[in-house]
């Protein structure tokens, strides 16, 4: 009957859950065949699939303890059991078994459990729940334990107690025995009767069942004729009930799998004025270790990889877990045409999550970018956000982080090689010596590597076996033929270094003349970076860094990564930096770090899979907020044709923030510039300025409206603006078709500074959503380019350099026209020319060039020229930045 059951709720689940392979594994180290027998025809009978782990007999405890922590950590076995030796029985031994895994409940977790009256909690263990469903009617009645100890004693005396029995217990050799033994209504043996004890000391009438573990199931008759007996049935009674044991625990799996509530213990925020710096804020502040932080929104022990005490990665196996959860709302934060200090996109992102989690009790995750230490050390320093909005602690945020940009650093300037390479290889070689080298003997035999395989298959060459290529093809195997004057590959490093804006590579004599004049670009421009931020899984990842084009060849055709045959590697040392980094925000709620093009020649905006999994922990209540790069004309853009196509995500709402210092320079007010005091004009009302200047806060709208998402105006309110001068805005932004406007104070007031614009959020996210694209991905790339300098930029209309025509016509040929576009442009105007503020009007927007990222999936147009590697200004922030000997604190930072 037990089996049965336990056959049908197996059944049930696996009907449920189609993939599901319910594994239990059994460790034994004793030669009992008839027991392991048994095992698997129960396990057979029920549908699970058994492990047996044979362990030699007289195997020590740390033997055994050793096998189970490494079945604890196999995620393929749901339940792990024990036949061992009586000796073997331990402490050290049960207690090494995972409490969730543990299908025998003779762990102290489980036990304690048992003992405390939480039934759904724990599993019983077997042998006990054997006993205890072969006795009937046992209030009142006297039962005996003899010489069963230990957990499974322990189990049993708590069951019969509550049951109304009243229990004793003794050991074999115990003086008292024989009294007990006269005295008990039933008598459980727990371990092998020694000779010298007569069964007629049992009273007749008595029940007697034998549960030892080292006893074969045998018919005991104690006591006279008239006594009533049982068999000892305990043996196979146990194991079945094991069986149920490990069904019971799949569902208990299962369900600890499905999504979860959650638990989330926010951080308490005490503002203080004047606000203190960025760093002493954070430091004062004391972040839940990441683990904790894990458990309460939802994830899994195995779903995180922890990295020191703050920030853990999040494995993308989390995504196949909550595939049939639905999304949250996906809210974007962009802005208006900022002045060169950035209008506070990020704190404002911060701001909004924490109002939103901390203040409301809403689920919601900021997604963000991870910081190029190229501003960390050069001129604008950290992007955690500011003030009582930002991320914690902002020192790991700032540096290093998880080693994301230093794997991409690996794997680019690994391609770059491969390049150089390759050209010198083929420029001093045969083709039957090329061939030798790219194909060798190896202990005898000679055989393709996948990669090469594939390369044939490409060519059009269906051949496995080295030794039947022709000549022909043995020479379009070896050579790429790469024509050096077309290499578009860069080597990177993630440092502001001017002087690597061009150099000559290929000057010492081994390189035997090949010289050739490269450049280098910061790390975070690298088409690696893009493809990250893009990226929606593991083998996506791997197909995309194999069809960037790195060059062309003597004929006009592209050269890919693939052809280099260096795919496989990339992925290798890209496989950690795919997993999002978990943080925290200074109130205690979740942030994702993941990715951080460069939103110039790239599209400015963190990862797809940040996304995708911070949508499936939020739960369908909840709100994603990430951010775009620079304006809403370039970084919203690009979300919307670039990051959505490639997600299938769809945007809730666009938070367009405003400040009223950027809002005046648009108005006609003097230059702003980094490092100089503001003039009078941004420090006094003035609130013409501010009427002319919200052109560009129109405008902006107007471009978001142009997708059908709504729009709330973030102002964020520096202690200068009058309350006129943001009441102006506010106006003037419904007035131009802004779903709500509202003045924030999160920078001063964390969270609470911000809670009126999480209410309008939340309000617009349940407004009907018409998004919509741009452009339709089949026009040809001009139209493309043509649409959005005259529907976002306001271009008159465009004009191409012979260079960027020819490029066109190139990408066009190779097959590369239906791919989205990701304009490189100024941020800092509307238009090409950055001095020109609002909103212009009737220019041409030239076109210099035109350059693909076919890996990451998008034509690159470059507007003017484009520096894709910044460099230090005369007193850069690493002046100020330094390191205490002695506590090992980062100072300086802000």
């Amino acid at each position: 009957k037990i089996t049965e059951n336990a056959k049908k709720s197996l059944a049930s689940l696996k009907r449920e859950n189609p993939r599901l392979e319910p594994t239990l594994a059994i460790i034994q180290a004793r030669n009992d065949h008839l027991i392991q027998e048994i095992n698997k025809n129960f396990a057979e009978e029920v549908g699970l699939r058994v492990i047996h782990i044979h362990l030699p007999e007289g195997s020590s405890k740390d033997e055994v303890v050793d096998e189970i922590l490494r079945l604890n950590e196999d995620p393929n076995v749901q339940g792990l059991a024990l036949d061992l030796p009586e000796s073997l029985y331990t402490s050290k031994v049960l207690n090494a078994v995972k409490p969730e895994k543990d299908v025998d409940g003779l762990s102290d977790v489980n036990l304690g459990r048992l003992v405390r009256g939480d039934a759904y909690d724990c599993l019983v263990p077997p042998t006990a729940r054997a006993v205890m469903e072969l006795l009937e009617d046992l209030g009142g009645k006297t039962v005996l334990l003899v010489g069963a100890g230990g957990a499974v004693g322990a189990a049993l005396q708590s069951m019969l107690q509550r049951e109304g029995a009243a229990t004793l217990s003794c050991e074999w050799k115990a003086p008292q025995l024989q009294t007990k033994l006269h005295h008990a209504d039933v008598v459980v043996v727990g371990s092998k009767k020694p000779d010298e004890i007569p069964v007629s000391w049992i009273k007749p009438g008595t029940t007697v069942i034998s549960c030892s573990p080292d006893l074969l199931p045998e018919k005991h008759n104690y006591g006279q004729e008239n006594s009533h007996t049982a068999e000892s049935t305990v043996g196979s009674l146990a194991i079945a009930l094991r069986m149920q044991n490990m069904v019971k625990n799949m569902e208990r799996w299962i369900c600890s799998r499905k999504y979860k509530k959650w638990d989330l213990r926010c951080l308490k925020l005490q503002p203080l004025s004047p606000v203190p710096s960025d760093i002493e804020i954070s430091r004062a502040q004391s972040p839940k270790a990441v683990d904790v932080l894990a458990k309460e929104i939802g994830l899994l022990t195995d779903e995180i990889e922890i990295y020191g005490q703050t920030k853990a990665k999040v494995r993308l196996s989390l995504l196949e877990r909550l595939k049939d959860q639905p999304d949250g709302k996906y809210v974007l934060v962009a802005g208006i045409t900022p002045t060169p200090l950035g209008e506070g996109k990020s704190t404002v992102t911060i701001g909004l999550v924490q109002a939103l989690t901390a203040h409301l009790n809403v689920n919601s995750f900021a997604c963000l970018r991870q910081p190029s230490q190229g501003p960390t050390f050069g001129v604008k320093g950290g992007a955690a956000g500011g003030g009582y909005a930002q991320v914690i602690p902002m020192e790991e945020f700032n540096l290093h982080l998880t080693g994301d940009i230093h794997a991409i650093t690996a794997a680019n300037n690994l391609l770059a090689a491969a390049i150089d390479a390759r050209i010198l290889h083929e420029n001093t070689q045969s083709d039957k010596a090329l061939y030798n080298r790219l194909v060798p003997v190896v202990n005898g035999v000679r055989g393709f590597s996948a990669i090469q395989l594939a390369r044939l298959r490409r060519l059009g060459i269906n051949k496995t076996d080295p030794g039947t290529l022709t000549e022909e093809e043995i020479s379009k195997f070896v050579r790429l033929d790469i024509d050096p004057s077309t290499i578009t590959w860069q080597r990177v490093v993630d440092t502001n270094d001017r002087f690597l804006r061009k150099i000559t590579v290929g000057q010492a004599n081994t390189e035997k003349g090949f010289v050739r004049q490269a450049q280098f670009d910061i790390a975070v421009a690298s088409e690696i970076m893009a493809i990250l931020a893009l990226t929606t899984s593991l083998q996506d990842m791997k197909e995309r860094l194999g069809k960037m084009v790195v060059a062309n060849d003597k004929k006009g055709g592209p050269v890919t990564a693939e052809d280099l045959g260096v795919t496989g590697a990339l992925a290798v040392l890209m496989k950690d930096a795919i997993k999002p980094t978990l943080m925290q925000t200074l109130e205690g709620t979740p942030v994702f770090v993941h990715a951080g093009p460069f939103a110039n020649i790239a599209h400015g905006n963190s990862s797809v899979l940040a996304d995708k999994i911070a949508l499936k922990l939020v739960g369908e209540k909840g709100f994603v907020v990430t951010e775009a790069g620079f304006g809403a004309d370039i970084g919203m853009e690009k979300f919307f044709n670039i990051k959505c196509r490639a997600s299938g995500l769809v945007p809730s709402v666009v938070v367009l923030v405003a400040t009223v210092r950027a809002l005046k320079m648009h108005g006609g007010g003097p230059n702003v510039t980094a490092g100089a005091p503001l003039k009078k004009e941004y420090t006094e009302e003035n609130l013409q300025l501010v009427a002319d200047g919200c052109c560009n806060l129109q405008k902006q709208i107007q471009i978001a409206q142009l997708f059908g998402v709504p729009v709330v105006v973030a102002l964020n309110v520096f202690k200068t603006d009058s309350p006129a001068e943001v009441d102006l805005v506010c106006k003037i932004a419904k007035q131009s078709g802004a779903f709500d406007a509202v003045p924030c104070n999160h920078w001063a007031a964390g969270g609470r500074g911000a809670v009126k614009l999480a209410q309008a959020v939340e309000e617009a996210a349940s407004q009907k959503n018409s998004f919509k694209y741009l452009y339709n991905l089949e026009l040809p790339i001009v139209e493309k380019i043509r649409i959005i300098a005259q529907k976002v930029y306001g271009a008159q209309d465009i004009e191409l350099s012979p260079a960027a025509q020819s490029q066109v016509d190139r990408y066009t040929r190779q097959g590369f026209g239906n791919l989205p576009i990701c304009m490189a442009k100024t941020h800092l105007s509307l238009s090409h020319q950055p001095e020109k503020k609002g909103v212009p009007t009737g220019f041409i927007l030239p076109i210099s060039d035109v350059r693909a990222s076919i890996g990451a999936g998008f034509i690159y147009p470059l507007v003017g020229t484009m520096s894709t590697m910044p460099g230090l200004p005369t007193r850069p922030c690493f002046y100020d930045i330094d390191l205490d000997p002695v506590t090992e604190q980062v100072k300086g930072l802000f």
